[in-house]
């Protein structure tokens, strides 16, 4: 009987469950695509270690018909990071990478969609100008770890002389062995539990609003049905019945709706993350966890709404006014919470692991607080607001008769927005601990270009120095001086370049062509005072068993002179010998390695890629580096990518749901609203009491968010021993992005209310 109510009960009854039927597919679709996250992370794992050409811990192969020479030429192009790679194959045997068909010849180049795409752009001359090769064909699927990814792979030519260099390998496999992994700490381990708690409650929360979309004439039928004579047992068998279908339509939909968004995932990057739609495959064993559970909880969230129906059915019938709510046991949610992270408080990094599951159980009993006490509070608050324009008591007197529809409705943002304050308070409170500084001092260079071998420093450093936007470029040449020429016991740095140049790494007593410097009083140096002395016989370049030297000899001159040590401007502080361009042997300078350190105009739009453009002109193996005053840990980087993309998805599931409800609500008061119309209510009236019924559950339920987020966080950050500081900036943000999705999903439903006002809305079968 409940599901012939759900199908066959006319326009209202299929309206009732069609619209249950999306919002339970909305939040069903999310739970999905939640579950097939962790498959998606690890085939885009897989597939970086599938095409990586560098193993780990295994020495390089010789030269032979089955090995390929790779160099690696990744680029940046306005902030966006591009794979590159040059390959010259040894042999016909010569490995291809995984999504490429053929090697590309010199000027040939295999580009990934994304960069194809994004190379014919209009504004893209500057990247084109960087990247002059002939595109012969797009690097397939199995090559890429995402669809927006910008990928490249060039013909290279004789890359066998850098070999051994830095970013040039040999190899005869893609495939590479995966390196060790390594267990989260406890704080990550604590932030990444947070972030799926804070991201799935919110879902959950919909889909029991979901479930009970037309309760208030659902209950009227019910109870109707306990006066003609249905006992309570079979009045909970009918609830259950119709709450059942609507939750099986919302799994058909939501596995249409996860299909559709599986499809739609593959054309779309979110904060620079992209996947392709096969990744996202659920765990089998939480999907069906997803289609036990979730016509489960639509019947046990039905019938724990049934319980005044059964028991007062005349009340129901007459919409008297409810009893009032208790408040005791609503508390008992966020304390037992509470209760449950309180011995945790202290824990950390350093002071022991934390248990999972009363982290997860205490956050959710906190969250879960938060929707059983804005009933109440709504309650409380409504029935003391009285007097006020006619807009104002129409929505006010709506809500003093059913507050807890409304609270319902702003349920899943409170939520929402009490989670997303407690971890921006833990991500910003732990933060210093993964950001750590460079040491870069970007007051003296704000760019690095290392010059290959092979080309010279000289011709290098005049063509970057007459690059658009370059104010100064400081040349200096790195290598190595031993004590004997193979295998030395003692070995030393050795920097080579003008007196300008070694001026910006130690304190010289004075300077010209020529001269010789020892930097002693570095830490960890004991070398340079043993081998500094006059007269010593050197050797630059010595030989080892892991890479062969040029071995040239070098005595250290008579004059020379001690200087004082000065971080460089990548924050190094170098130890060693310090010589003039003209005191080093001319066999000796192809052995020295070159950097061009450059101060920029940052003024000039696209400095970066004008200084990318002339690295590229100089060599493709030319590694241009941008400075940064910090760099973050990778991991944390991650888990906070991971809490973007699944904010991105929760707040579009916020809105789309959001919307649902409301049209719901209107459509039950269709006929109050048309015989309101009908004896002269204006129209601005309505539609000002519908913005009221919406505004004032959602400033309260965001306020009863902000202090339940701000004790969340506060626990958090004491369970990682962090100071408690609040950004209250951030707080302001959340709750304004929530009041803003109320805002635009109330906006979104003025068309229907207005055309809900008509007189023909009081025909009734």
């Amino acid at each position: 009987m409940g599901a012939r109510f759900a199908f066959t009960g006319g326009r209202e009854g299929w309206v009732r469950v069609l619209l249950t039927g999306v919002g339970v597919g909305l939040g069903v679709a999310l739970l999905l695509l939640t579950t097939a996250l962790p498959s998606a992370m690890q085939a885009r794992s897989d597939r970086e270690y599938a095409r990586m050409d560098m193993t780990f811990g295994s020495s390089e192969p010789p030269k032979g018909d089955n090995t390929v020479v790779v160099a690696n030429v990744d680029t940046e192009f306005r902030g966006s990071d591009i794979r590159g790679r040059q390959l010259e194959p040894e042999g016909l045997r010569a490995p291809l990478p995984p999504g490429v068909h053929t090697f590309p010849g010199p000027g040939e180049m295999v580009a990934s969609p994304a960069l194809k795409k994004l190379l014919a752009a209009g504004d893209s001359a500057l990247l084109r100008e960087r990247l002059p090769y002939r595109i012969t064909d797009t690097i397939d699927e199995p090559g890429l770890i995402g669809s927006a990814e910008l990928a490249f792979y060039a013909g290279g030519e004789d890359l066998a002389a850098y070999v051994g260099g830095p970013n040039v390998v040999r190899i005869k496999t893609f495939h590479a062995q995966k390196a060790p992994s390594e267990e989260l700490d406890p704080v990550l381990l604590l932030l990444v539990l947070t972030v799926f708690v804070v991201l799935l409650m919110p879902v959950g929360v919909f889909i029991a609003a979901a479930v009970r979309f037309g309760g208030e004439r659902r209950d009227r039928r019910l109870a109707a049905l306990r006066l003609v004579g249905a006992d309570s047992r079979m009045t909970r068998r009918i609830a259950a019945g119709e709450a059942l279908s609507g939750a099986v339509l919302g799994l058909l939909f939501g596995t249409g709706f996860f299909l559709i968004g599986r499809q739609i995932a593959g054309s779309v990057e979110v904060f620079g993350f992209s996947v392709f739609p096969s990744y996202l495959n659920p765990t089998p064993a939480l999907a069906v966890l997803i289609a036990v559970a979730v016509p489960a909880a639509a019947v046990a969230v039905t019938l724990l709404a049934l319980r005044g129906v059964v028991i007062e059915p005349l009340g129901v019938v007459r919409t008297a006014r409810p009893a009032r709510r208790r408040l005791w046991w609503r508390l008992l949610l966020p304390l037992g919470g509470l209760g449950l992270l309180a011995p945790m408080i202290g824990k950390g990094t350093e002071n022991g692991e934390f248990n999972e599951y009363m982290v997860t159980g205490g956050v959710v009993l906190l969250l879960v607080g938060v929707t059983a006490l804005l009933p109440w509070v709504v309650e409380a608050v409504v029935t003391r607001l009285n007097s006020g324009p006619v807009s104002w008591q129409l929505a006010v007197r709506r809500l003093q008769l059913s507050s807890g529809t409304a609270a319902r409705m702003v349920n899943g943002i409170a939520v929402a927005v009490a989670g997303a304050i407690a971890l921006q308070m833990l991500f910003s409170g732990v933060q210093s601990d993964y950001t750590k500084s460079t040491d870069q001092d970007l007051s003296r260079a704000q760019m690095q270009v290392s010059v290959p071998a092979g080309v010279s420093v000289a011709d290098a450093r005049r063509k970057l120095a007459g690059t658009r936007g370059v104010r100064s470029a400081v040349t200096l040449s790195d290598g190595t001086l031993g004590a004997s020429r193979k295998e030395p016991e003692t070995s030393v740095g050795l920097t080579v370049g003008d007196c300008a140049a070694l001026r910006e790494v130690a304190t010289l007593p004075s300077c010209r062509e020529g001269d010789v410097f020892a930097v002693h009083d570095v830490d960890y140096d004991i070398a340079t005072a043993k081998l500094a002395e006059p007269g010593s016989k050197l050797v630059i370049d010595p030989s080892y068993e892991s890479s062969p030297g040029a071995e040239v000899p070098w005595t250290v001159p008579r004059g020379i002179k001690k200087a004082d040590p000065r971080k460089d401007p990548t924050g190094w502080e170098r130890g060693g010998l310090l010589i003039t361009t003209k005191a080093l042997p001319a066999a000796a300078a192809p052995t020295v390695r070159g950097e061009v350190y450059l101060g920029l105009d940052t003024a000039v739009p696209d400095v970066g890629e004008f200084v990318r453009n002339t690295a590229a002109e100089i060599s493709p193996l030319a590694n241009p580096m941008a400075y940064t005053a910090s760099e973050r840990s990778e991991r944390y980087d991650s888990i906070r990518t991971g809490l973007f993309v699944g904010a991105a998805g929760v707040l579009a599931l916020i809105g789309a749901s959001l919307l649902v409800s409301q049209l719901e609500q209107l459509r039950e008061r269709k006929r109050l609203l048309s015989a309101l119309v009908a004896f002269g209510t204006r129209r601005r009236t309505l539609s000002l009491s519908v913005l009221w019924q919406t505004a004032i559950p959602v400033a309260l339920g965001l306020l009863l968010a902000a202090a339940v987020g701000l004790t969340l966080g506060t626990v958090l950050l004491k369970m990682t021993n962090t100071a408690v500081t609040v950004d209250w900036t951030s707080v302001l943000a959340m709750t304004g992005i929530g009041a803003a999705v109320v805002l635009a999903v109330t906006a979104l439903s003025v068309p229907p209310l207005l055309r809900l006002m008509r007189p023909d809305g009081l025909r009734t079968e």
